[in-house]
């Protein structure tokens, strides 16, 4: 029997665009959600009385408290340019690795303010010591963009550089992204390094150490997808 082939349909590569694009605006918007959770959270804690430390709960100033407060920030940022260059391509792999960064970092987050809500211990750090100063020599790297209180974090990126990527389109905005999530990478890389090494609570370092692994291989992945547009890392 002579078999019959179905006529090709030129819609299918836009109606596989378009749904593409809703996948990407349902999980942008459990995100969100995430966020908005998050930040509620630490604006309830700002506002009321802070709650006791718990029994056993790490120290204000320890490494567990420390890396959770300022992969938080960090996170954060990773999710805000995700969002950015999803507007800014139509290229599926950019897209694609921008929500699973997004939604990955989005939810650590989440676990880290989590974490720190049931330690008793604040959000926000208090006194003289800079981001990262758990880290004892500090967590710099040569990109560094701005804590909330004015410090440099490790790989960040600055205030003019996520406007920047705001104004880029197509595969400029492409490379530039992947050459900041590099930088951001690498300096997220360091931090969960060092909460592998000088935490104490066996989860948060279990939660340390999949950073690294899942970051690292990341950044083989955005090495190589930067050589396919004839572009490198920052030096």
């Amino acid at each position: 029997m002579t078999g019959t082939t179905e006529p090709t349909d030129p819609a299918t590569g836009a109606e596989r665009r378009k749904t593409a694009r809703v996948r990407w605006a349902s999980g942008a918007a459990v995100v969100l959600a995430l966020l908005f959770a998050g930040a509620a959270a630490v604006a309830s804690a700002r506002e009321d009385a802070p709650a006791p430390r718990a029994a056993g709960a790490p120290a204000a100033d320890s490494a567990d408290a420390g890396f959770a407060r300022d992969m938080a920030v960090h996170h954060q940022q990773a999710v805000e340019m995700s969002f950015i260059v999803r507007d800014r391509t139509e290229d599926e792999d950019v897209r694609r690795l921008a929500y699973d960064i997004a939604n990955t970092q989005a939810n650590q987050r989440g676990m880290l303010l989590g974490w720190l809500d049931l330690w008793g211990l604040p959000k926000v750090a208090g006194g003289d010591d800079p981001p990262m100063a758990w880290m004892g020599s500090g967590g710099g790297h040569q990109h560094g963009g701005q804590h909330a209180d004015g410090e440099l974090m490790a790989g960040m990126a600055s205030r003019a550089e996520l406007e920047r990527l705001t104004r880029l389109d197509g595969e400029q905005a492409e490379v530039f992204y992947l050459q900041l999530m590099t930088d951001h990478h690498k300096g997220g890389v360091a931090m969960a390094e060092a909460c592998a090494s000088r935490c104490t609570v066996p989860v948060e370092q279990r939660l340390a150490r999949g950073m690294v692994e899942g970051q690292q291989s990341e950044l083989g992945l955005m090495r190589d997808m930067l050589t396919e547009r004839k572009a490198r890392p920052r030096p």
